[in-house]
């Protein structure tokens, strides 16, 4: 018997489509074209485990079924290879990151080549390459050179930016100075997350909510400030909240971004600042509020610990104290700040405000459960009606007003509380205690109420109408060596200035020591000889040592790979408006806030400067579900790696110990030595087993466990095909000619159902069909030719070398991949016969098969004349008979004596 060898089957294909450039990308512009895109790995040191080929092997089913279909398909894969991973690897052994990258690269590159994945190689990319990285660099001067039109909504050159009159009475300093105060991206002071650990600045989202580094998982990280590089993404807020409603995209993903941009409308109010006696004075402190409507309520004032009028506001008795407790702020998460704080802190700043209402002199307190980062970084503080506040308030024995009385919904027994100032009522109702001489909410609802507050904030100029947003200015620097250098020059006069566009790329220079500073500086500051620069009149300057976040080459990859060989320009024009948008983009989801957003933005402001032809880069998302594996644990919870795991009847007991051990499912991890290496596994069982049990355990967005059964099974599976297809002769004879009815039916069944699985992203459905497809090949007792070809056309997709190799057995000289995708016949698929069911008195009797389009009479025949409804008739007497072709006769009879 032919046995099924995968590894000889594999090998052969993958050489085959190498020499042949099988996967090179269409140029044939008239042909409708299909992006699809991988989120590209990292190529860390451990390789691939087998939860990667997952969403690969999805992506490359679609692309297979697309070009199978007359699409140009464009399918790269490429490395997000600078970052921390390999800079720590320098510093702890001396190998240089570019070694190290090199290596992981090519190893990543063998084992997905293993997999039969149809990638053209000629667009690989590589974000640490200078002919990558001179793009990146390019990008970022265009950055630079850009502010935000917000009439028109859109990023401008910086040359259009119009400079007013008394600006340009000024001189040039002044000039320069409001031009930089507009530029998308700037330099300036920043209070920043510092992690101690790491000796990097982080960027707020890769602050976790524990307050740990997301890199480097540990808990040093604290407040300072450093002269960084920042991006004004929150000028683009509003773009990329409405941009989300045209993308194809998980609800779930949407939802983040939407929450992480923050979007509230409120008001802006000034409040003066009392003197000694408690009159207003000139100075104002500008709070920002969703509730303007209970500025009646207003009791006391809290600023951010970060603020920047803290020290203006703390009276000298109060320093120290304040101190103390801006610097245990410094050292906490926003998360632990807000959603975590279990209790209130704050201190007393020593100044009042007054309430421009009430007239009333309320104290200023600083407390971390306000954020610098959102509104203004000061509220005012209304303990009836809001829950932070209440506590807050109850805390620190602070006045607590009711200005809001519950509504109906309130029970009773509650209200008397309320009003006592015994409980908070943050919910709607009709405003009491909300009057004065100018002004009257009492009897309004929160909705008059608010429209009626702005309205008077407005006409006496104390305050406005605002829109604000969470999302913060992107921190865009980092302290390390492994990243692309900004192509930008501090001169000694202040001047700051990038490269032209002729002196890129800005090349990493060699450096010995890749260990940053204590104080924050990059190891780039030790390369003297490159980083001190004299102009041609002899001014003397520094390049910039920082270097741009491992998210600056992942923010726009997906565009070099249109043109990943122009060195003339980051892509071509036509190619560009050709290709994009990214027609189906599949990864994880948790780069939903991170390279998610920061892409779309880099992608508008690109737009918006007319270099790219569309508004969003990823019009459908996709996010794959993890591949757990099995993990072990001891009664106490503690993990046991799975090398020191036996199993003895059904259970499983830690070596050594002989302690009974719990199985269960976790993320794969070194250190639980539970990691699936697909090596291992396309050694015994072949790439095409591999890929179809990846697609084969359940739905491609669940959470699955693996399981090497399930590989076996697969394994079987394929072995079954190859001899229902190719037999067990060198010689296969394939019998021409029409398929059999019953074999057509099934035939024709497949091709749609593959088709419509495919499509729905639902391979685990289509690959069931298959199997039905098989069985009924394997039932016949000749070789068909034509369901034998649609098989191998069906099954391509998803193995694709068996499908090659069944394709030329079946005579064929060219490749399988861009055979067009077989189409159905749907009247072979319709159903000729019917099974109905035969009734005496209403009883069931009998079921036959007959034809779908059989007759009243025809089918009261058919009845009468089965055996088993006979017996029945027999010596009775029919009363009446109720035929309903296609489902049913009901004979309704007396019996007999």
């Amino acid at each position: 018997m032919a046995k099924y060898n995968p590894q000889e089957i594999e090998t052969k294909w993958q050489a085959t489509w190498e020499a042949q450039k099988t996967f090179k990308t269409g140029t044939d512009m008239s042909k409708p074209k299909y992006y699809c895109l991988d989120m590209f790995p990292y190529p860390s040191g451990a390789g691939l485990h087998v939860g990667h080929p997952e969403g690969y092997t999805a992506t490359d089913i679609i692309c297979r079924y697309k070009r199978a279909k007359g699409f140009n398909v464009l399918h790269p894969m490429g490395w997000d290879a600078f970052g921390l991973p390999a800079e720590q690897y320098a510093i702890q052994t001396g190998t240089h990151p570019a070694i190290t990258t090199k290596k992981n690269c090519d190893n990543f590159r063998r084992q997905i080549k293993r997999l039969g994945l149809s990638y053209d190689w000629d667009k690989e990319i590589n974000t640490t390459d200078p002919k990558y990285y001179k793009w990146t660099q390019w990008i970022f001067t265009r950055l630079y050179n850009t502010w935000f039109d917000e009439k028109l909504q859109k990023g401008r050159p910086i040359a259009e930016l119009p400079i007013p009159a008394e600006i340009e009475a000024q001189g040039k300093s002044a000039v320069t100075k409001y031009r930089d105060s507009k530029r998308l991206a700037y330099y300036a002071d920043a209070q920043v997350w510092w992690c101690k650990h790491c000796k990097i600045v982080c960027a707020n989202e890769e602050v976790l909510a524990d307050g740990s580094h997301e890199k480097c998982g540990t808990k040093e990280v604290e407040r300072r400030n450093l002269k960084q590089w920042l991006m004004r993404i929150p000028l683009y807020a509003e773009r990329l909240l409405q941009g989300l409603d045209k993308l194809d995209w998980p609800q779930g993903v949407k939802d983040m971004q939407r929450n992480w941009i923050g979007k509230s409308r409120g008001a802006e109010v000034d409040f003066a600042i009392a003197d000694k006696d408690g009159k207003p004075t000139a100075k104002k402190l500008r709070v920002y509020t969703t509730r303007c409507d209970t500025l009646f309520g207003a009791t006391y004032m809290v600023i951010a610990p970060e603020h920047a009028m803290v020290n203006e506001l703390t009276t000298p008795e109060n320093k120290e104290a304040v101190a103390a407790y801006v610097h245990a702020a410094a050292l906490k998460s926003d998360m632990d700040r807000t959603e975590l704080a279990k209790e209130k802190t704050g201190v007393f700043s020593g100044s009042y405000a007054v309430n421009p209402l009430t007239g009333t002199k309320i104290p200023i307190w600083i407390a971390d459960y306000v954020l610098t980062g959102y509104g203004t970084g000061a509220i005012m503080a209304v303990p009836a009606h809001d829950t932070r506040d209440f506590d807050f308030a109850k805390k620190f024995g602070l006045p607590i007003i009711c200005i809001m009385e519950p509504d109906a919904s309130c029970p009773e027994d509650k209200k008397p509380l309320v009003l006592q100032g015994k409980a908070c009522w943050p919910a709607d109702g009709k405003y009491i205690n909300s009057a004065n001489e100018t002004l009257s909410l009492n009897g309004l609802s929160k909705k008059e109420g608010i429209a009626k507050m702005i309205s008077w904030l407005e006409s006496n100029q104390i305050g406005k109408a605002t829109v604000n947003y969470k999302i913060r200015d992107w921190l865009f620097s980092r302290q390390r060596y492994w990243g692309e250098p900004f192509p930008v020059i501090h001169w000694e006069d202040g001047e700051i200035t990038t490269l032209e566009d002729k002196d890129l790329p800005v090349r990493l220079p060699e450096v010995q020591n890749f260990k940053p500073g204590d104080g924050g500086q990059s190891p780039l500051a030790n390369a003297t000889d490159w980083v001190n620069v004299v102009d041609a009149n002899g001014r003397k300057g520094t390049r910039e040592t920082n270097t741009m976040p491992q998210w600056a080459g992942s923010c726009w990859y997906y565009l070099r790979y249109i043109d990943a060989l122009n060195d003339k320009a980051f892509v071509g024009k036509e190619l560009e408006k050709y290709w994009m948008p990214v027609d189906l983009y599949i990864g994880g989801a948790e780069h939903a806030v991170l390279h998610l957003l920061y892409s779309r933005f880099w992608h508008k402001v690109l737009f918006d400067l007319g270099l790219v032809a569309t508004d969003e880069p990823f019009q459908k998302l996709f996010n794959q579900g993890m591949i757990l594996a099995y993990a072990y644990e001891d009664a106490a919870g503690s993990k046991v790696p799975v090398d020191q795991v036996e199993e003895k009847n059904g259970k499983f007991f830690e070596k050594g110990t002989g302690k009974e051990l719990h199985q269960i499912v976790a993320k794969m991890s070194k250190s639980l030595k539970n990691v699936v290496n697909p090596d291992d596994v396309v050694q015994k069982y072949g790439a095409d087993s591999l890929r179809l049990y990846e697609m084969f355990m359940g739905p491609l967005d669940a959470v699955k466990p693996w399981n090497t059964q399930g590989i076996e099974g697969m394994y079987r599976f394929l072995a079954r095909a190859y001899r229902a297809v190719i037999g067990e002769e060198d010689s296969v004879e394939y019998k021409e000619g029409p398929v059999p009815a019953d074999l057509a039916k099934v035939m024709h069944q497949s091709i749609l159902k593959v088709t419509d699985a495919i499509e729905k992203l639902s391979f685990n459905t289509a690959i069931s069909q298959l199997m039905i497809f098989n069985n009924e090949l394997t039932k016949s007792a000749e070789r068909y030719r034509e369901a034998s070809e649609v098989f191998a056309q069906l099954l391509q997709p998803f193995a694709p070398h068996l499908a090659e190799e069944m394709w030329e057995k079946l005579g064929h000289k060219e490749s399988i991949a861009y055979v067009a995708w077989p189409s159905a016949d749907e009247s072979k698929v319709v159903e000729s016969t019917v099974e109905v069911v035969f009734q005496v008195n209403g009883k069931l009797r009998a079921k036959e098969s007959v034809a779908k389009d059989l007759s009243k009479d025809a089918l009261i025949e058919v009845a009468q004349k089965n055996e088993r409804v006979q017996a029945y008739l027999k010596d009775a007497t029919i009363i009446k008979t109720i035929a309903v072709p296609g489902k049913l006769v009901n004979f309704v009879v007396k019996p007999g004596k």
